[in-house]
């Protein structure tokens, strides 16, 4: 288990090195130049050169490539062009409203979905089966904004239940020590500003969790009926085993492999998705701050994004590479 994890980290090495390659060159290919890119609207010949001249543009591409890199790995993603200061401060500072709220929603995506789509599965052709097949197809085709929007339209302005934008109300006096509100209210024993922190992410991360909820749950419900029809689960019937283990051990641990797949894929898009979330919600988090950097084109938050999503994505498919271990003993032995 060790020499795998050891060899899938050393395989991240190559691939985040070709994505700086592409990152590079992908801002150097913009048209008229990245300093006419930054400058936009505002770009003279004097402006230009001198966003060449402070940036270093102006050098051979090798050059630029290589001095480029070598900040990056001392942790130097350069400044942010909007707000003027270091883009991993700004990153760390919104990364815990990003997690959180991807971690909520993945939370309601799999407690729903998995038993949604088990349940569908053993009541194949029945009501309850069409009736969560036509939700999952509406829960995929409905836009993330959009159902953002009504959820807060309704949810928020004409009832009042929830709050509509933010991480906590302004009167929690709370103390933040990891950044993580929820987490930090459970540290510290308050446990009001956690139900706060918690009662702010409702209505974010139930549009968040649309798309992968009904992801999930059709799935869930292929695989249970997969599994259903395989011969060790009629041998198993044949045998007198009982259907509780049949169902337990012999189909729905069988059938959660390409689920857990799937979990782990919608777990690395939750959190390169928020973008749009977060801006109906006014939510803090890095998928906000990058909502404003696409627009102020603050290409050097851009790169820092890319490839922070590229690391969480490895990341996480090592995470379902060591599940599989757990789940199925053959991958283990393999």
């Amino acid at each position: 288990m060790l020499r795998t994890i050891g060899r899938r980290l050393l395989l991240l090495i190559p691939t985040l090195f070709g994505l700086t390659v592409l990152l590079f060159f992908w801002v150097r290919a913009l048209p008229g130049g990245p300093a006419a890119a930054l400058l936009g609207e505002r770009a003279t010949p004097e402006a230009i050169e001198r966003i060449n001249e402070a940036y270093g543009f102006n050098r051979p591409l090798p050059e630029q490539y290589i001095t480029w890199l070598g900040k990056l790995l001392q942790g130097d993603f350069g400044n942010s062009i909007e707000t003027r200061r270091p883009v991993l401060e700004e990153f760390v500072n919104r990364f815990p409203a990003t997690v959180e709220l991807a971690i909520i929603s993945l939370i309601i995506a799999v407690g729903i979905g998995v038993p949604l789509g088990y349940w569908a599965a053993r009541n194949h052709g029945r009501l309850i089966d069409h009736l969560s097949v036509t939700g999952s197809l509406i829960g995929i085709t409905i836009p993330v904004f959009f159902l953002a929007f009504m959820l807060k339209y309704v949810f928020a302005v004409q009832l009042g239940w929830l709050p509509s934008t933010g991480r906590q109300d302004r009167e929690i006096d709370a103390t933040h020590v990891t950044g993580f509100f929820v987490l930090d209210g459970l540290l510290t024993g308050e446990l009001d500003a956690s139900i706060n922190a918690i009662v702010h992410l409702l209505l974010p991360a139930l549009a968040l969790a649309t798309i992968p909820l009904a992801i999930i749950v059709r799935i869930t419900r292929a695989s249970v009926l997969e599994v259903v029809n395989a011969d060790y689960v009629r041998t198993g019937r044949a045998k007198g085993v009982s259907t509780q283990v049949i169902r337990n051990r012999f189909v729905l641990r069988n059938a959660m492999l390409p689920v857990v797949t799937t979990i782990g894929l919608q777990a690395g898009l939750l959190i390169s998705g928020a973008v749009l979330t977060e801006t109906v919600f006014a939510f803090p988090g890095i998928g906000a701050f990058l909502a404003g950097a696409i627009f102020a084109r603050d290409f050097p938050v851009l790169q820092a994004f890319v490839l922070f999503i590229a690391i969480a994505y490895a990341l996480i498919n090592l995470l379902v590479d060591i599940s599989y271990s757990f789940i199925d003993p053959r991958v283990r032995i393999q």
